[in-house]
């Protein structure tokens, strides 16, 4: 299939939040708290590109519940449509945008031109919050260690929480995001 397949396929962003069931409160807390900054410039460069954008996402994941608010806060000023795709539904396209080259991690944002032609691709993460979420996963124990399961569920609570509440985070995913749209 040709990214122009996979943004027909894919389904407006306003269904999938309505469609949430893990974390539509976080994500829509995000949305309504983050501003984007008076970036008129930006904007209009973007707006002349008339990007269109596919999102890999699941709703139990973190990071989309961060970083998919800041796109679409982009997408509002800059025209771009936004289409979601679940990543376990659709691990064709998935398989193509791994990180690493072997991890499926998600959100993956894949831009596209109007001729389905992509120009740009983010995710998963901010390079930043790359180094947060690094810097507690070093506190794990070993998958072995009988207290893993306690201590990675300690963990994924506080970046949930960090997530949702961190503004400077949401910033630097905005600056990633833009930094990548501006080299489209």
């Amino acid at each position: 299939m040709t990214l122009e397949n996979w943004f027909d396929k894919a389904i407006p962003s306003e269904d999938y939040v309505n469609a949430m069931e893990t974390h539509k409160d976080n994500l829509n807390h995000i949305y309504n708290n983050f501003s984007v900054p008076e970036d008129t410039e930006f904007f209009q460069n973007v707006k002349e590109k008339k990007l269109r954008a596919i999102v890999l996402t699941e709703d139990w994941c973190g990071d989309a519940m961060m970083n998919i608010p800041i796109l679409l806060k982009i997408a509002e000023h800059a025209a771009i449509d936004v289409r979601m795709l679940l990543r376990d539904q659709n691990l064709e396209l998935m398989d193509q945008y791994l990180t690493n080259g072997t991890s499926r991690s998600i959100p993956i944002f894949i831009f596209i031109d109007q001729a389905g032609n992509e120009v740009a691709k983010w995710g998963p993460r901010a390079e930043t919050v790359q180094q947060f979420v690094d810097e507690i996963r070093a506190d794990l124990p070993a998958k072995e260690a009988e207290d893993y399961q306690e201590k990675f569920q300690e963990m994924i609570t506080t970046m949930t929480k960090t997530f949702t509440t961190n503004t400077a985070l949401w910033d630097q995913v905005y600056t990633s995001i833009k930094q990548t749209l501006l080299k489209s």
